[in-house]
């Protein structure tokens, strides 16, 4: 099983465990176990709590080590055999060696440690603490301070000189060490916090829990186990694991969580890397390799399976030239298992052949109508260069940012409905307003009209033709009165067609509901209540059909009727006498049409009051709408600068955004230049931009006061004041519902170390320096994965080695990255989980099990020296030219 193990994962260790006789000798109590009871004993809770690592340490003494190796080693379970021994400070260490090592080796170390008494382990050794120390380092051993804050313990000795030794690198503690607040003083935390100067150490401390086992249900105590970052459980790594114990060492109380989103396998069938497979870490995985070996190649395969196109121009070429080189020829395919944050931590499997979309399957090997998109939406992908390409771009930086800000939903949805309101708004506004504008238009020539009948009533025409207001004021009412009977007839129609339809509450779609029945109960009500109505709309209809056809007939008799009156009329006016060159008919014909006209005109008044009474409601219901619309707005800016606030925060002393509100003034600068103002192009609309502060409302409300008012407030000129007058109601209402975008400045802190921060801007930025607060903000917290190619592109050792790998340790504990690179500082000390090293043979990429593996795997140890450092030599030459 071992030999497949390709990361760095955290196991179960402990690192404290005694044999059959401890409890009856040292505690003065048995346990009731013969010697293979106690070792099946403690065989069957180690594998039921998962601990892989025991350390055997009885009191000078390996008597029992074989017995209780033997019982658990063919179970898996990696023993490293030693013992505990008290120095002659009287302080008590446990020592720990390889797993092979026989009991015949550990006797002659025991004898090596010159013990006041062999045949009684605890007696203590002649040696001092720092000489024990030395000879269990000499010796290969691992050595560590058992019980350091208790009777006998290391700290509780106050022995500050030995804590110090370098080759010490552990020490055991019962709990966390939060725990340890208060006690004497805060003096135990305060040393493994190594906050105390005169137990101050180059390398912290590792604090581990391992409490002495002398009974099997010992182990549960979660004082007795901790966990230790390893590739394979072996004692070599385990060694490795302490030398940097903040990114290996776990207490109990510090047990990681793996990250909802990742990319758990991929394998590649076809093309240059032919039979590739990859098991990667939940937290960091670096590829490396020498050039044209396959890293950018893993990663651009990665994403093509995915289907998430670069964001980058280039990046996009330079990716598709990598598919169609790799896989094209060969029809080459991908395949993904992934772990889906959005679909709440489900697998699936992702497919995709060259030339194909991708295929998606649950665990099941369903095909799944979700996308790869669906299963990791926050994922992020940045090819060689990629990131250098953003950087030139504004949009794509403040893109960057999205995921960070805050996603409102009930504000965008908000925001719309009020929108479309405005737009329903200025619609109905807008008829209203030509609506009365026509009819204030009719109504003032009535006057005019009015005029030109009494002049014909001075020729005596109002005597002769009497009848003539009267027949032209009936024709108006009978036209309205058809109008009104076509309006029932409409109103019926948009009832019945508001009728709900209840396909939806339908029995199947009930039928494993647990609440059905009252959910059938509530459609029978509406179903009785749509029969009822549409019995009375049957009934309405025919009550309208009947009262149209009386309608007609009325209609009809009053069409004859006034036939009758006209024909009368018509004999009236061939006896008019001729005037002013006209024939008495054609006079009488002008004064009938004025009459008609007049008649026409009359009722407009009425009707032109209620079109005012209905554009001031319209307008007071627009006032509300905006007050709402700039509420929500200010609401949506608080809540962006609120989130800046905290993304401040979280980036401290590296970078900072602000939230400049209403700053982008494109739209409104465009909306303008649309509305093509007479006489002012796209100069004269510079005012727009070089103003402080500038909102579509602020300007829409000065348009209406007019060209002085404009002048006054945006300090334009009087020809670009009298053109913005001139806008119409329409576009002044378009103006005010106009929203500009925010803007997301962004500063980086350009210093580095201690040094008091200095920001500048994005765009004041070096390419480099650009690249470098993009980094920041892609480190930051997300439930997907962070892919890159060659990160350290653009960027200074100094400030991978400064910023970069300190966020990187913090972030892998809950987000997963793969990275290829060719920099030491992101797998070595960024402590990369997966290390693979890419080689090349025969034109085809290899990346075999054996070349996959964390730092503790000598290796990949090696390898990463010989491509990343130029080779052992290389490095010890460096580090004897630098003289550190």
């Amino acid at each position: 099983m071992t030999d497949q193990l390709t990361y760095a994962r955290f196991w179960r260790c402990a690192l404290q465990v005694n044999p059959v006789g401890y409890s009856g000798t040292y505690r003065g109590a048995h346990h009731g176990f013969d010697e293979g009871d106690y070792n099946q004993a403690l065989l069957q809770k180690c594998l039921k709590l998962g601990i892989t690592v025991v350390g055997l340490a009885d009191h000078g003494s390996v008597a029992s080590v074989d017995s209780l190796r033997q019982e658990l080693q063919p179970h898996g379970i990696v023993v490293f055999p030693g013992f505990e021994i008290a120095s002659n400070d009287k302080t008590h260490y446990v020592c720990l060696f390889p797993e092979d090592t026989t009991v015949q080796q550990l006797e002659r170390y025991l004898g090596n440690l010159k013990l006041h008494d062999p045949a009684d382990g605890i007696r203590p050794s002649r040696l001092s603490s720092e000489e024990l120390i030395e000879e269990i380092d000499v010796l290969g051993g691992f050595i560590y301070a058992a019980h350091c804050t208790q009777e006998s313990g290391l700290l509780k000795n106050r022995l500050n000189h030995v804590w110090k030794n370098p080759r010490l690198r552990a020490a055991q503690i019962p709990g966390s060490i939060e725990d340890l607040t208060g006690i004497e003083s805060d003096f135990y935390r305060k040393v493994f916090l190594n906050k105390d100067d005169s137990y101050r150490r180059e390398r912290p401390m590792a604090a581990i829990n391992a409490k002495d086992v002398a009974k099997p249900d010992d182990l549960d105590q979660p004082s007795a186990t901790c966990f230790i970052k390893m590739t394979r459980p072996t004692f070599a790594a385990f060694k490795v694991a302490f030398l940097d114990p903040g990114s290996r060492i776990r207490l109990q109380s510090q047990q990681t969580q793996s990250p909802i989103g990742k990319v758990v396998r991929m394998t590649v069938a076809g093309g240059y890397l032919d039979g590739v497979r990859v098991d990667f870490s939940d937290h960091l995985n670096t590829v490396i390799g020498g050039r044209g070996t396959g890293k950018s190649t893993l990663l651009e395969c990665l994403r093509f399976a995915l289907d998430l196109p670069p964001k980058g121009k280039q990046a996009e070429k330079l990716h598709q030239e990598i598919i169609k080189e790799n896989l094209g020829r060969s029809a080459g395919r991908v395949d993904l298992t992934v772990v889906s944050s959005a679909q709440n931590g489900k697998r699936y499997s992702i497919s995709r052949r060259y030339g194909e979309p991708p295929i998606v399957r649950d665990m099941d090997g369903t095909v799944s109508t979700l996308l790869p998109y669906d299963l990791l939406p926050g994922i992020d992908i940045y090819g060689q260069n990629e990131i250098y390409e953003l950087a030139q771009d504004e949009a794509s930086r403040v893109q960057l940012l999205d995921r960070f800000l805050p996603r409102d939903g009930e504000y965008a949805a908000k925001s719309a409905a009020v929108h479309k309101r405005l737009i329903e708004n200025q619609q109905s506004l807008t008829k209203s307003l030509d609506g009365l504008d026509e009819l204030n238009a009719q109504v003032e020539r009535l006057p005019k009209l009015e005029e030109q009948l009494r002049g014909f009533e001075d020729l005596g025409l109002k005597e002769k033709l009497a009848k003539t207001s009267l027949l032209a004021r009936e024709r108006e009412m009978a036209n309205t009165a058809t109008d009104g009977m076509q309006s029932f007839q409409d109103a019926l129609s948009l009832f019945r067609g508001s009728l709900p339809d209840l396909s939806f509450i339908s029995d199947e779609a009930t039928e494993e509901l647990p609440d059905a029945a009252q959910l059938l109960a509530m459609r029978t009500t509406i179903d009785v209540l749509k029969k009822e109505f549409t019995e009375h709309m049957t009934a309405m209809q025919a009550l309208l059909d009947d009262r149209a056809g009386q309608f007609a007939t009325q209609y009809g008799a009053w069409q004859q009727a006034i036939q009758g009156q006209d024909a009368e009329l018509e004999k009236a006016l061939r006896t008019l006498p001729t005037t002013a060159g006209k024939s008495g008919q054609e006079v009488g014909v002008a004064y009938q049409k004025l009459m008609e006209e007049i008649e026409r005109i009359k009722p407009m008044k009425s009707r032109a009051a209620r079109h005012e009474l209905q554009r001031n409601t319209l307008r007071q219901e627009r006032r509300n709408l905006l007050a709402e619309w700039s509420e929500l707005r200010g609401q949506r800016i608080q809540a962006l600068q609120r989130a800046a606030k905290k993304l401040n925060k979280r980036l401290e002393g590296k970078l900072k955004v602000e939230i400049v509100p209403e700053a982008d003034r494109t739209p409104l600068r465009n909306f303008l230049l649309e509305c093509k103002l007479e006489g002012v192009g796209e100069k004269r609309l510079a005012f727009v931009d070089d103003v402080e502060s500038i909102s579509p409302l602020s300007l829409a409300q000065s348009v209406e006061k007019g060209a002085a008012e404009i002048q006054r407030t945006w300090g334009v000129t009087q020809k670009v004041a009298e053109a913005l007058a001139k806008l119409q109601s329409s576009q002044v209402m378009e103006l005010e519902a106009l929203e500009l975008d925010h803007r997301v400045d962004i500063f980086l802190n350009v210093t580095h170390g201690q040094a008091e921060p200095v920001f500048r801007p994005l765009n004041k930025l070096s390419t480099g320096q650009q690249c470098t607060a993009i980094l920041h903000m892609l480190l930051l917290e997300s439930v997907d994965p962070l892919l890159m190619d060659q990160p350290e592109d653009n960027l200074d050792n100094a400030f991978i080695a400064d910023r970069i790998v300190t966020e990187l340790r913090e972030a892998k504990t809950s987000r997963q990255f793969l990275f290829a690179t060719h920099n030491a500082n992101i797998p070595v000390f960024g402590d990369a989980e997966w290390i693979g090293v890419f080689t090349a043979a025969q034109n085809q990429g290899c990346l075999g099990l054996e070349a996959q593996g964390s730092i503790d795997v000598p290796s990949i140890r090696d390898q990463v020296a010989s491509i990343l450092e130029g080779g052992r030599d290389a490095f010890i030459q460096r580090k004897e030219k630098y003289e550190f």
